[in-house]
């Protein structure tokens, strides 16, 4: 399922930040004609896609680019609302489980345990950006909460 370019989800900030990770881990340009919506539908996977997935094995260097594109792009999300250095920190096993870690200064703005990171995706474009929305709210409840230590 394709979302039309013209959809406005498209126009968002957070949207446009992913866009512009995906392009900048596309060192030999191999995708510059590439659209927005191009860019973006290997993040969309539906449920019968997802099950076709398998997790058995090791996760593909694919999957883990597109994963770091996106928590750096919350990252940066979160650098242009508090103006503060947020610092990404994925770590993956080959089984598809880690941990995320976004830290702003000295304090942890997010924390996140990943598991079953073979299929990452989204069931759809908006699912995409209420995970951003959610993940940048709570980076700027805890940078409002302890700004002393996102400030270190």
């Amino acid at each position: 399922m394709t979302v039309p370019a013209t959809d406005s989800i498209y126009d968002s900030a957070f949207v446009r930040e992913l866009v512009k990770q995906l392009r900048a881990l596309d060192t030999y340009g191999v995708q510059d004609k590439s659209t927005p919506d191009q860019l973006i539908q290997p993040f969309i996977i539906t449920k019968d896609a997802r099950k076709v997935i398998p997790i058995i094995g090791d996760i593909s260097p694919v999957t883990l680019s597109r994963i770091s594109a996106f928590y750096n792009a919350v990252a940066m999300m979160i650098e242009s609302e508090c103006k503060l250095i947020a610092r990404p920190f994925l770590n993956i096993n080959h089984e598809g489980f880690g941990t995320l870690l976004i830290i702003v200064g000295k304090l942890v703005v997010v924390e996140k345990t990943l598991r079953d990171m073979h299929r990452f995706g989204f069931p759809d474009l908006n699912s995409l950006k209420t995970e951003s929305d959610t993940l940048l709210n709570v980076a700027l409840g805890r940078i409002g909460k302890y700004p002393e230590v996102a400030g270190l």
